[in-house]
């Protein structure tokens, strides 16, 4: 699709998109991050560091800062996208007047537009019109990432030549991609596994053991995938990275801040509390508002997604949620 290296547009300076933008870098002509708060950028431009999102890694002088987003996106071969999902649509719409006419968009959120339940991939479509748009997705922590730590992930496109220069482009030692055809798969697996690792965060912060949490993984696992089946996806995307990897990660790892939200729930905190307490996102607890909806509008059963949005809003407790999943009327697998 274009010769590489390619001029690569990073649209979100949180942990992932300082991550990746470390990561990138040797693989890019250019390289651009764009940063939301003024602040932080111009801190990021003087210490080369992100000490709010990502402390402790250096980004490299090549990697230019932006606050103007028209400045950023001009003259790329590829956009990628890494803000939280309840600001995709109005930073695609706001970059749409100088987006190339042969760019590639690189969708890296993993969530779920409230309100039209929309995928990621299907705003950025209704927004552009472009049909040179891919999914990155996978079980990847940013600060595993930025450290070169070895991992791999998915570029999933309905254009094979799209997902393929893209993982030419991005592809490194260290940064496995593979290629994927499905991107209702891959965004609904990436989406609703934050769901579950905040059920995962609950057991652990009950003081519960193992056991559970692989019954959890197990069954969040059966529930993600009949939905992303009942809206077009295919099964065995979610029995691979995107799906199946990227779930056990975000529920055992220490690093995954949906988990870390799960726990602090358990431990008598609100919703309301936990989210003033940090300025990171935990994209879960959209996700699970989104999921509940779809749940409804598909017919699919999804009782681990339930519990938690009571959970979350406050109309039950974690151990009520616990025993109500445990006390379900018996089934086959």
């Amino acid at each position: 699709m274009w010769g590489e290296p390619v001029r690569l547009a990073i649209i979100g300076g949180g942990s992932w998109g300082t991550a990746l933008a470390i990561t990138l870098e040797p693989r890019a002509e250019t390289i651009r991050l764009w940063v939301f708060e003024a602040d932080l950028a111009e801190n990021i431009r003087v210490t080369r560091q992100n000490d709010v999102f990502l402390a402790g890694f250096v980004l490299q002088n090549r990697i230019e800062i932006h606050t103007d987003l028209g400045t950023a996106v001009t003259g790329a071969d590829v956009v990628l996208g890494v803000m939280p999902s309840r600001h995709a649509r109005p930073l695609y719409t706001r970059m749409l007047p100088q987006l190339g006419p042969g760019v590639a968009i690189v969708s890296a959120t993993k969530g779920l537009e409230q309100g039209s339940l929309m995928r990621i991939s299907e705003v950025i479509h209704q927004v552009t019109e472009s049909n040179r748009i891919a999914v990155l997705s996978g079980p990847t922590f940013a600060r595993e990432i930025a450290a070169g730590e070895p991992a791999a992930l998915v570029v999933s496109s309905t254009s094979t030549e799209v997902a393929e220069s893209v993982q030419k482009a991005f592809s490194r030692p260290a940064f496995r991609l593979y290629t994927n055809s499905d991107p209702i798969g891959v965004e609904v697996g990436a989406a609703l596994k934050n769901v579950i690792a905040i059920a995962a965060g609950v057991c652990q912060g009950l003081g519960l053991g193992s056991n559970i949490q692989a019954a959890l993984i197990t069954r969040g696992l059966a529930e993600i995938t009949r939905l992303a089946v009942a809206m077009g996806g295919q099964q065995k995307t979610l029995a691979g990275l995107a799906g199946l990897g990227d779930l056990v990660l975000t529920c055992t790892g220490d690093l995954s801040r949906n988990r870390k939200m799960g726990q602090e729930l358990a431990s008598g905190k609100s919703l309301s509390e936990i989210v003033a307490s940090t300025r990171m996102v935990a994209e879960g607890v959209d996700s699970c508002n989104a999921a509940v909806e779809l749940g409804a509008k598909f017919g699919v059963d999804l009782p681990i997604v339930q519990q938690m949005h009571s959970v979350l809003h406050g109309r039950t407790t974690p151990q009520k949620a616990l025993r109500d999943l445990m006390d379900r009327s018996l089934k086959g697998e």
